[in-house]
C-alpha cells in the first residue's frame, strides 16, 4: 500500500498535470484531433475526414479513442490528449507485470521507472498523435512473446497476436515489419501464427476497419493509405521529412534522457544469456535500421524502440554488481541540462532549434548535483532501489518545472489557441495570408470552419506571419489587447 500510495501522484505529475495548460501543437495533433471530432459529430467511424474530405494517412485507432473522448465532451485540448495519456499509463503497468513474469520484480520495477521517466515516452504521452498507441500495442505484443521464444510457451500467443492487430490498426503495415525478430527468433515454431485462434485474434482486430474502408472508398484508399502514405513514405522523401541516416541515433538517445548512462550496462557480452534478452536487443537493432534506411524520419519514429531498450537497462541495473551506483550518479547529474532544456524549447518548437538562444546560466542549475550526491549516498549503502526511487522523485520534480515554467511560452509561442482567441472576434471578417503549417492547422481546429485563404477569398483583416516571427493581424479595424494570451 505505501509503494502504491507514492506511485499515484508521481504518475498524476507525470502524465496528467497540466495535460490542457497548452494548446494542440505541431500540425499532426490539431489534424488528428479534427478527424477525430468529425468523427464523434457525423457517426461515421469508418472514413476519417478532414474538414469533409476523406483523408487517409493514418488507420482509425487513434481516431476511435478520441473521437469517444470528444462524445465525453472532454474539452478541445484534453479530448486528444486524455486517450493518450491514459493509454501510456495502461501500458506502463502491463509492461511492469510482464516483465516481473519474466526477469523478476527488481528488474521490472528498475525497468518500469526507467520507461515510465524517460523523456520520450514523457513527451510523447502529453499530444494526442499516434506514436504512443503504436508503440504500446507493438510492444506489448513483443513482451508477450518473450516466453513463447524462450519456453515455446502457446498459452499467450492470441494475445500477442491481438496487441500485434491493435498496432496495425494504429500505424499500418510498419508494425508488422518490426516484428520480423519475432519470425527471426520463432523459427519454426513461427507456425504457431498459423493457428486458428492465433490467426483469427490477428485479423479479427486489425482487418475489419481496412476492408470496410475499402468497400466504402475504394481505389483512392488503396492508393492513398498503402502507396503514398507506406510505401512512399519509406522510399520517397515527397513528403518532405527527409534527414540523414544517423539522424535518428541521436534521437533515440535522447529520448532514454535522463537514462542514457544505463545503455552502458548493456555492453557486456555475457548479459545476452538468454534469448529474451538478445530477442529484445534485436527488437531496438532492427527497428533503427530499419528507420534509418527510410527516406522520410520523424523523431516519434523512435518510440516503438524505447520500451525495449528500458526493458535491457533496467534488467541490466537489477543485475549490476559494480557500475550501477556510477550509472544512477551520472543520470542524476544529467539533470542540470534539464533548466536549460526548458528554455530553449518553446522557441525551437515554435521556429526551429537554430533560432533558440543559448539562455543565461543560473547557479540554481547546479541543485540537481545535491541528488546526485544523495543518490551515491543511497547506493554506497546497498540501497540500489532507494537511489532509483530519488531519481525518479528528481525526474519528476523537473517535469513538473518545465511544464509550470515553459508551457504558458510554448503555448504562447508554437501554439494556435492564442491565434484564434485574437481572431474569434473577427472571424468573419478574416482571412488567412500567409501562416506556417504547423500554426494553419491548428488555427483550422480551433475555428472548427477554417477560415479562407485570402488569395481565394479576400476579406478585411489578413493573418500573416513572416518567417521566424509570431503572426499577426494587418488591415484589422481593431485589434484586442490580450492578443498571445490564453484563457
Amino acid at each position: 500500500m505505501p509503494r502504491v500510495l507514492l506511485t499515484l501522484p508521481v504518475v498524476f505529475l507525470l502524465y496528467f498535470f497540466n495535460l490542457t495548460s497548452v494548446g494542440l501543437l505541431g500540425p499532426d495533433e490539431p489534424r488528428y484531433a479534427s478527424i477525430a471530432r468529425g468523427m464523434a459529430r457525423s457517426g461515421d467511424w469508418i472514413t476519417p475526414r478532414l474538414w469533409g474530405q476523406p483523408w487517409f494517412e493514418k488507420p482509425a485507432l487513434l481516431y476511435w479513442i478520441e473521437a469517444l473522448a470528444f462524445r465525453l465532451s472532454l474539452g478541445e485540448e484534453l479530448a486528444p490528449r486524455l486517450p493518450v495519456a491514459l493509454t501510456s499509463v495502461a501500458f506502463l503497468l502491463f509492461f511492469f507485470w510482464i516483465l516481473r513474469r519474466e526477469f523478476g520484480e527488481r528488474a521490472a520495477g528498475f525497468a518500469t521507472a526507467i520507461l515510465a521517466t524517460s523523456a520520450g515516452w514523457v513527451a510523447f504521452s502529453h499530444i494526442g498523435v499516434t506514436d504512443i498507441p503504436m508503440a504500446a500495442a507493438f510492444s506489448a505484443a513483443m513482451l508477450v512473446s518473450a516466453g513463447w521464444i524462450e519456453r515455446g510457451e502457446r498459452n499467450w500467443l492470441s494475445a500477442a497476436a491481438a496487441f500485434l492487430g491493435l498496432a496495425v490498426l494504429a500505424k499500418g503495415l510498419v508494425p508488422v515489419v518490426l516484428a520480423i525478430p519475432m519470425a527471426v527468433f520463432a523459427g519454426k515454431r513461427l507456425l504457431d501464427w498459423l493457428r486458428p485462434q492465433v490467426l483469427a485474434a490477428f485479423l479479427v482486430v486489425a482487418l475489419p476497419w481496412y476492408v470496410l474502408a475499402f468497400l466504402r472508398n475504394g481505389q483512392p484508399f488503396l492508393e492513398q493509405f498503402f502507396w503514398h502514405h507506406q510505401v512512399e513514405r519509406f522510399s520517397s522523401d515527397a513528403l518532405m521529412h527527409g534527414q540523414p541516416f544517423w539522424f535518428l541515433i541521436p534521437v533515440l538517445v535522447a529520448a532514454l534522457f535522463p537514462w542514457i548512462p544505463a545503455v552502458g550496462l548493456l555492453f557486456r557480452a555475457h548479459f545476452y544469456s538468454d534469448r529474451r534478452r538478445k530477442f529484445l536487443l534485436l527488437l531496438v537493432v532492427f527497428g533503427l535500421a530499419f528507420f534509418s534506411v527510410s527516406r522520410n524520419k520523424l523523431p516519434g519514429y523512435v518510440l516503438p524502440l524505447v520500451p525495449p531498450l528500458a526493458a535491457l537497462a533496467g534488467i541490466a541495473l537489477a543485475e549490476a554488481k559494480s557500475g550501477a551506483r556510477w550509472v544512477l550518479v551520472t543520470s542524476a547529474g544529467l539533470l542540470v541540462l534539464v533548466p536549460a532544456i526548458a528554455a530553449i524549447l518553446p522557441v525551437a518548437l515554435a521556429s526551429g532549434i537554430s533560432r533558440a538562444p543559448l539562455p543565461a546560466v543560473h547557479w540554481t542549475w547546479l541543485l540537481p548535483l545535491t541528488a546526485a550526491a544523495v543518490v551515491w549516498y543511497f547506493d554506497g549503502r546497498g540501497l540500489c532501489a532507494g537511489a532509483v526511487l530519488l531519481l525518479v522523485l528528481a525526474i519528476t520534480a523537473d517535469v513538473v518545472m518545465i511544464e509550470t515554467r515553459t508551457f504558458p511560452v510554448l503555448d504562447r509561442l508554437a501554439s494556435a489557441r492564442p491565434l484564434w482567441y485574437t481572431v474569434a472576434p473577427v472571424s468573419d471578417r478574416a482571412c488567412v495570408a500567409r501562416l506556417h503549417r504547423s500554426l494553419r492547422y491548428g488555427l483550422n481546429y480551433y475555428s472548427v470552419t477554417p477560415l479562407p485563404d485570402c488569395h481565394a477569398a479576400p476579406r478585411e483583416i489578413e493573418i500573416t506571419q513572416d518567417p521566424g516571427a509570431q503572426p499577426r493581424l494587418v488591415n484589422a479595424v481593431a485589434v484586442p489587447a490580450n492578443y498571445g494570451t490564453t484563457r
